[in-house]
Parts: C-alpha cells; sequence; structure tokens
C-alpha cells in the first residue's frame, strides 16, 4: 500500500515521505490515526503543502536557533486561557500545543510542538511556568507563559 506521510514516523520517515507498507499497518494503524494519506495524484498538491509548513517550523542551524533563541528570551505576555473550576484547577491540561499557539499569538516565532519539552500532566493550575524548547542540537530556549482562567 502506497502512503504519503502527514506526520512523522519511527522507523518510517517524515512528514511528505512516499512510503510503501503492508495493507494492514496502513489501513489499521497508519490512516485512522492522520499519520498518512493515500498516495493519489491529486495527493502531490497536499505534499507541497505538508512540506511547505515543515519548512516555516524548521531550524536551518546553530545561528538561526540562536536568534529564535533571543526572540523567546524577549518574548512577554504569553498567556493561555483555559477553563478552570473556582479554586483555579483546569478541567484537563495545557499541552505543547496550547503553548506554540499562545507563542505565536503572543508575536514570537513559529515553533514545532513536538520541540517543546512538557512533562505530561504538568501544568494541572492556574499560574506562571516555564518549560524548555530544544531548537538545534545543543540550543534550548525557555518560555515563559501564565495559564489564566477563560
Amino acid at each position: 500500500m502506497k502512503l504519503i506521510l502527514t506526520a512523522a514516523v519511527d522507523n518510517l520517515g517524515v512528514p511528505g515521505d512516499i512510503v510503501e507498507v503492508k495493507a494492514g499497518y496502513g489501513r489499521n494503524f497508519l490512516l485512522p490515526r492522520g499519520y498518512a494519506i493515500v498516495a493519489t495524484r491529486n495527493a502531490e498538491k497536499q505534499i507541497q503543502d505538508i512540506q511547505r509548513a515543515q519548512k516555516a517550523r524548521e531550524i536551518r542551524d546553530t545561528d538561526h536557533a540562536r536568534e529564535v533563541k533571543a526572540q523567546l528570551e524577549q518574548l512577554t505576555g504569553v498567556s493561555i486561557a483555559v477553563r478552570t473550576s473556582d479554586k483555579g484547577k483546569l478541567f484537563g491540561s495545557v499541552t505543547a500545543d496550547d503553548i506554540v499557539d499562545a507563542v505565536k499569538k503572543a508575536g514570537g516565532p513559529t515553533l514545532d510542538k513536538h520541540n517543546v519539552k512538557l512533562a505530561k500532566g504538568t501544568v494541572k493550575a492556574t499560574g506562571s511556568y516555564q518549560v524548555d524548547v530544544k531548537l538545534h542540537g545543543d540550543v534550548t530556549a525557555p518560555i515563559n507563559f501564565e495559564v489564566v482562567s477563560a
């Protein structure tokens, strides 16, 4: 079965790659989870869109990573509005996706959610938090953000 990957899959490829997999693996794992789409002639446009989005988030080299780190360190006003109880406890938790969106809304650079190092269940209440973003090799930048009640 020929598929086009829409997300990075371990030991298989990165978004935009055309791969040949067994029918069961593609039909039962990759397609239902949205990791791939069936390769057709019209899917070439989707490949280009995926690769263009991937290039926008990509950190090119160490110098570019340092520039992005400087932007992230100067960034202020990153806040995430979520539904909470009366005591300040969140309904659910804050994810890496939420953090990436908040950084972009605050005027920061476009980041890849997979590079945000957020332990599962870390953010469960309102307040100020800090997470690290691995930009390139040894370059890691901290992001300070605040979780507020919506």
